[in-house]
Parts: structure tokens; C-alpha cells; sequence
């Protein structure tokens, strides 16, 4: 079983499910995915789009749907004897379905690492109980993982093959098929894939990019998730200056000149593009208050995280406004200097992550584990 519960679990999920259908044909594997993980032979038990929750108060409203999942999740895990357990990072669900599955004496494998580091380390100890084997994607978690003796490997992150390998169009064909201005370069708008954080971040965000648009002759171009409605964007603000667009992100983040982007795996995307960018977070102040307590880093940005330097601009909370999101952003796009330098430094973050393979050594390792069981 697999289970992942957002789009970027998708993602890995879906390479990490091929990678293992080609070491052997015959596995049957059931879980949580979205139309990725589907597509690669997952036999789905609920979809991503049902799990797409965040934050404290978020969750509360949904604790009855939450057990009513674990529990079919479970049950499932029995009918088919399954002895194997693969969790895709989705702290809130998997840490505590990864304590019931030890409970019952099931191998668990945690593939992309909680972010333990953000949150307090206390949560490690709960990990090296109920994990048999933690899986990372960044360099410095293994190193933290073994100072805690918990059972790790560092493979690298999939994203870097997945820049890599995703099969590109050309600027001139992006624009053909979006029907984008040819004489304007493209101002990119990712505002993330939940409705409650795009509710609070999307009319701030759209409001200074069509002040941006006009100052510095650019196009607004807004990445709308397969989840979402294109109706619930244009029903938060009377902007109607902008490109909504589904499918091609990674299109568009090579070939865009500059991001406007909610803190998540889009902000490590965006860095391994080379596009400079402002990361814009925010979310119900209960959460938010909650977090400043828990949170024991001071970045949000992934970028920023890796670097070890402010290289991006971020605007948290009750910053998220389209004041400082047009300061924030006019100040790089008048200066080409501070703009190649950002460039330049989010040029380093693929040297950071190591090379490709990431989902190949993953499936490896949780093969020969299987075997072994």
C-alpha cells in the first residue's frame, strides 16, 4: 500500500509506483493517490481530492471523515494482507496511520521525510518508533536522522526528474496554444491547490500583478490545479487582466520572467527553474498562530531552506497584501541586477540535491525490503 495525500505526493507516488512495476510486474499496490498514481497502477482507495485539508482548524472539520479513511484504509491492509506500508510525506495522516500500522506489526517506509526540522525535533522519537525505514529527499535530513539513530536513506529528490524529464514546449508553441501576447514575457501566479489558502492569498496576489503587468509590459498568467474551478478565481476579484491556465506548470515555469508563488513544493520547483520569484503565504489566524508557536525555523521558502540564505522574498500572513506583493516584486524587476542574481544563486540548488534517480533508488530499497519481509 501507498498512501499520499497531496498533489506533490501524486507526483512522486506515480514515479515511484512505475519505478517499482518495472522491478516487478506482478505487484499489486492499493493506497491513496490522485490520477497520477491511478494512471501508474494504483488500485485507489479514496482520491487526493478528498484529502486536500491543511492546518489545524481545517482538520477538525474533517476528523470524522479522517477515521472514517483510516479505518477503510485498515480494513483494506487486512482483506489483502498487506505487510508492507509506504507513506508520501502528509505528516497529519501518516504519522498517526503509521502508528496504528506498527500496532499491527506492519512494515512502515516513510518516502519523503515530515519536516521534522521545522517543527520540533520532539517528533522523531514518535518516528524512530513507529518507522522502519525514513526515506529522504534533502541531504541534511540524513545526517539529522542518524543523530537520532532512526533507519534512514538519502536518495536525492524526484523533482529533479522530473524537471528533467518532462517533455518541454517551446516558448513560441506555449504561446500558441494559450493564446498569450507574443510581445509581453510572462508574470506567473501559482497560487497553490486549496480553495481556503487561495481565498486568502489569490486577490491580494492578482490585484499587484496587474499593477506589475502594466508598469513592466507583462501578461498575467494564473496555474489553475486540476482540483480547482477556474469559476471560484474569477469569483474573488474584479481583475479580469489574466490567463487562467491548467496543465502545463512546468511549461510555464521555464518560460515565464518572473513568479508571484505560494509557499510549497512549487516554491523548490520555481528555484530548480531559475525563476526568480516572491513566495506569499497565509491562513486562518488560529493556524497561523499555532504554527508561529511550533514553527522553529525562520524560512518558509525551500529555496531560502536549501541556500541557507534570504535569497527569495517572503510575505507571511498578515504581510500577504498586493502593496508589499508590488514593492516585493517591482524592486527585482527594476533592478537586473538583483534579478541575474537571484537567477544565479537558485542555479545552485540542483547541485545541492544531488543528481537524478531519486525514485529508481527508492524503489530499490523498498523492493529488496519487500523481499525481506
Amino acid at each position: 500500500m501507498i498512501v499520499a495525500g497531496e498533489a506533490s505526493g501524486d507526483l512522486h507516488g506515480a514515479s515511484l509506483i512505475t519505478e517499482l512495476k518495472r522491478l516487478d510486474s506482478s505487484i499489486e499496490i492499493f493506497g491513496i493517490g490522485g490520477d497520477k498514481m491511478i494512471a501508474a497502477g494504483m488500485k485507489s482507495q479514496f482520491h487526493i481530492k478528498q484529502m486536500a485539508f491543511l492546518g489545524f482548524i481545517e482538520v477538525l472539520k474533517h476528523l470524522p471523515f479522517i477515521s472514517k479513511v483510516r479505518k477503510a484504509l485498515l480494513q483494506k491492509i487486512s482483506d489483502e494482507k498487506i505487510e508492507t506500508v509506504v507513506l508520501i510525506d502528509y505528516p497529519g495522516f501518516n504519522l498517526n496511520l503509521a502508528k496504528k500500522l506498527h500496532e499491527l506489526g506492519k512494515q512502515v517506509i516513510y518516502y519523503i521525510s515530515p519536516q521534522v526540522w521545522a517543527w520540533g525535533k520532539g517528533r522523531i522519537d514518535k518516528i524512530r518508533e513507529v518507522v522502519n525505514k525514513m526515506i529522504v529527499v534533502f541531504p541534511f535530513e540524513e545526517k539529522m536522522y542518524k543523530s537520532y539513530n532512526v533507519d534512514v536513506a538519502y536518495v536525492g529528490h524526484p523533482l529533479i526528474e522530473h524537471v528533467e524529464n518532462y517533455p518541454y514546449i517551446s516558448k513560441e508553441e506555449l504561446y500558441s496554444k494559450l493564446g498569450l501576447k507574443g510581445d509581453k514575457e510572462i508574470l506567473l501566479l501559482l497560487p497553490g491547490s486549496r480553495k481556503h489558502e487561495i481565498g486568502k492569498i489569490f486577490p491580494e496576489c492578482i490585484t499587484a500583478a496587474e499593477k506589475l503587468s502594466k508598469e513592466f509590459n507583462l501578461q498575467t498568467v494564473v496555474a489553475c490545479a486540476e482540483n480547482i474551478d477556474e469559476s471560484f478565481f474569477t469569483g474573488l476579484t474584479a481583475v479580469k487582466d489574466f490567463k487562467l491556465v491548467k496543465g502545463y506548470t512546468y511549461d510555464l515555469l521555464k518560460h515565464s520572467h518572473f513568479g508571484i508563488i505560494k509557499s510549497g513544493t512549487s516554491t523548490l520547483e520555481a528555484g530548480l527553474f531559475e525563476l526568480p520569484f516572491i513566495v506569499v503565504y497565509s491562513t486562518n489566524y488560529f493556524t497561523y498562530g499555532l504554527g508561529r508557536i511550533l514553527v522553529q525555523i525562520k524560512n518558509i521558502a525551500m529555496a531560502n531552506i536549501i541556500l541557507e540564505e534570504n535569497v527569495i522574498d517572503e510575505l507571511i500572513q498578515y504581510d500577504v497584501n498586493a502593496e508589499n506583493i508590488y514593492s516585493k516584486s517591482a524592486a527585482i524587476l527594476n533592478s537586473n541586477e538583483r534579478y541575474n542574481s537571484i537567477k544565479q544563486k537558485l542555479g545552485l540548488i540542483k547541485e545541492k540535491l544531488g543528481g537524478t534517480g531519486a525514485s529508481r533508488k527508492t524503489a530499490e530499497l523498498i523492493y529488496k525490503r519487500l523481499n525481506e519481509a
